[in-house]
């Protein structure tokens, strides 16, 4: 039988090499892309919300922190936010464009340091998206009206609903029960602090 020539395996380690390098180049484009997916925060596909505002006319009305939760989906610093401990009843609405979310009668205090809800006015009042940000994943909570990021949702609340609601102060607007309808100008800025914010609402 006749041996097999020996310049065959040179060509077989190039092969092996070559194959090697592919696949080691697939594996670093596959960890590349899973790093951004899942520091790039948010996983939402570009929407049309029913009210839109120019960021022009945000940056007017709204203060700093206002904007920087509702459009950068931005945090307000725990324990600092207005109505954090707001035991007066009423209706807390979107900061952005008014429309309403909440009743002081589903507001608990979740010891979170934002203000915590177990349910909404109307179930279609808020958009839920997946967030992978911080390596972890949560569900966004936006206005479904405007798309104002409000802050995220967790299934620890009381019951019935066993839901929590963890918004910021600062997307927030709220009129008292006992105010007269001018109380709040609907989407209107409500004089939040423009305290220091963080980013792991």
């Amino acid at each position: 039988m006749r041996p097999r020539c020996t310049a065959d395996k040179p060509l077989r380690d190039r092969q092996q090499m070559r194959l090697l390098r592919i696949w080691q180049s697939a594996v670093l484009t596959f960890c590349v892309a899973l790093t951004v997916f899942l520091c790039t925060g948010t996983c939402r596909t570009k929407k049309t919300w029913p009210r839109c505002f120019s960021q022009e006319e945000l940056r007017k009305r709204l203060t700093p922190i206002q904007y920087h939760v509702t459009q950068e989906k931005g945090t307000e610093s725990a324990f600092r936010g207005e109505y954090t401990d707001n035991k007066e009843e009423g209706t807390y609405s979107c900061v952005v464009c008014g429309a309403p979310l909440f009743t002081s009668d589903k507001k608990f205090d979740s010891g979170s340091g934002w203000p915590s809800f177990f349910d909404l006015i109307k179930e279609d009042s808020i958009s839920l998206t997946d967030d992978l940000s911080y390596g972890m994943h949560r569900m966004e909570a936006s206005c479904s009206e405007c798309g104002a990021h409000l802050g995220h949702l967790f299934d620890d609340g009381p019951r019935p609903t066993g839901k929590r609601y963890c918004i910021n102060s600062a997307s927030l607007s709220f009129q008292s029960k006992n105010a007269g309808p001018e109380g709040v100008e609907p989407g209107g800025a409500t004089g939040q602090s423009a305290s220091s914010s963080k980013s792991d609402l």
